[in-house]
């Protein structure tokens, strides 16, 4: 292991710590129920980040910056802000469509119904948010590419040349078709289990396995991802 390897696995382990020490966590909580979209920011914006550069460790062998990583962190921290809602309506949706009849359901206050809830919520917004957030995800990050990082070149890169960039059989056939069936879908059934307040900072931590997933599929070559 490399120094870098170090500091980010002890970077990992602060953010671990903040969870289970109880003043830290009580406070976590605390701040996380009075400032959902300012947490959710925070919370996306860091160990989405860390992600990335985890994707990075694995695909060159070395830590490297990405490239217009403040940008992107910001990116992901606007992200974060947008599933504090998401989650929130695909989980009150939901429950409303299971009381309603419109989605089966079980025996309240069993666990049967609680995976049941959510398994639906899950599948459900994998399938009509996932795609959409996740195409979002791929131009803002093509942007950044092509604007090599500076802020005056980013605003002067034409669309039509970032859809030309995006590898959409890849996007398609990896993310869409493979990810979410097999990862997201059954990750985020794990993720509508826990408390609410939880469930962004799950979801963050998910960004992170996920950043090795990919990380992983590039290096067995470019039709992967």
């Amino acid at each position: 292991m490399k120094k870098y390897d170090f500091a980010w696995l002890a970077a990992l382990l602060a953010v671990v710590a903040i969870l289970v020490v109880p003043v830290t966590h009580h406070a976590f909580v605390a701040a996380t129920k009075a400032y959902p979209y300012l947490m959710g920011f925070v919370k996306v914006a860091i160990l989405a980040s860390m992600g990335e550069l985890l994707a990075l460790r694995i695909v060159a062998g070395d830590w490297k910056k990405p490239i217009g990583m403040p940008y992107r962190a910001f990116v992901w921290g606007v992200l974060g802000m947008a599933f504090v809602i998401v989650f929130d309506l695909f989980a009150n949706g939901v429950t409303g469509s299971m009381s309603k009849g419109y989605l089966p359901t079980a025996a309240e206050g069993t666990f049967g119904r609680t995976l049941l809830f959510a398994f639906l919520t899950s599948t459900l917004m994998n399938l009509i948010f996932a795609p959409t957030f996740m195409l979002l995800h791929r131009v803002t990050d093509t942007y950044i590419d092509l604007g090599v990082g500076k802020l005056d070149r980013i605003f002067k890169v034409r669309l039509k040349d970032v859809v030309g960039r995006i590898d959409f059989y890849g996007f398609i056939n990896f993310v869409v078709i493979k990810t979410i069936p097999f990862f997201w879908i059954p990750a985020h059934t794990i993720t509508f289990i826990l408390k609410p307040e939880y469930r962004v900072l799950m979801a963050s931590f998910l960004s992170i396995a996920l950043g090795g997933i990919l990380a992983f599929a590039k290096k067995k070559g470019p039709k992967s991802a």
